[in-house]
């Protein structure tokens, strides 16, 4: 009998951080557009996929997107809360702008890791219970934080490698390329066109302008840590990526 309970207490330790942020939109009366655009997008992807996935699909965006949330209002920034739109994704407000390039990094992150966090749970069901469904879910989300570190803005990459330099966003642009031309999708077009004027900023960058160089000041402590944690994130997802497509075999496709 406590087997069969296993998988429900599992799950509900994957809801327990969904809730608490439904909860803090709750109180702060964000609540009704965001719950709104979610229901709207796993209707959508359930035409298309079915709606477990859609649901699922909708939720590990959500995560993702509430820990920059819950990173924004941590460094004392006004943010909106999330934003659905079937695929295109998801994205929050950010009512005024991090003044420095550390909390920009700081916020940047904090989706990838919290989007990571999800996917983790869902590979660790997945292989515990045989289930294909959270294992396609886990290799879904793991692929969306591994896209989102593309170094280039206005993507989360672009935004944790900024406090390396802004100039880094012109290598994110080749890959980018090769994306389209290996996969090409609208998302894609999207975010080049999106872009452009990230790789125009990037190209003139002059790190001896005084508004730069305040904006970007950092130590090399702090660019060390950021790069690091960047390059792990990267790797991991890059792995766990291998291992969830070895676990499904050629039932599960990037999207």
């Amino acid at each position: 009998m406590a087997e069969k309970n296993k998988p429900a207490r599992r799950t509900g330790g994957v809801l327990a951080p969904i809730a608490a942020g439904l909860l803090i939109l709750l109180k702060s009366g964000k609540f009704l557009t965001t719950i709104a655009s979610m229901l709207f997008s796993m209707v959508v992807y359930a035409l298309i996929f079915g709606p477990s996935y859609a649901v699922g699909f909708v939720l590990l965006i959500f995560v993702h997107e509430m820990g920059h949330f819950l990173a924004a209002r941590q460094r004392g920034l006004a943010v909106g809360a999330p934003t659905f739109i079937p695929f295109v994704g998801a994205w929050i407000q950010l009512k005024e702008m991090p003044h420095n390039v550390e909390t920009e990094a700081y916020v940047g992150i904090a989706g990838p890791i919290m989007g990571s966090l999800g996917a983790l749970v869902c590979y660790w069901i997945g292989r515990a219970h045989g289930n294909d469904l959270f294992l396609a879910l886990a290799y879904t989300g793991f692929f969306i934080n591994l896209f989102n570190l593309l170094p280039l803005s206005p993507l989360d990459g672009g935004r944790i490698t900024a406090i390396l330099s802004p100039r880094i966003w012109l290598l994110g642009a080749p890959i980018l390329v090769a994306l389209f031309f290996w996969r090409p999708t609208p998302i894609l077009l999207l975010i080049a066109i999106l872009s452009i004027p990230s790789l125009i900023k990037a190209w003139r960058f002059n790190p001896a302008d005084p508004a730069n160089a305040a904006y970007y000041a950092a130590s090399p402590a702090l660019r060390v840590q950021y790069g690091f944690l960047y390059l792990a994130l990267t790797g991991f997802l890059a792995v766990m990526m291998g291992e969830v497509h070895q676990s499904l075999g050629h039932l599960v496709r990037p999207h």
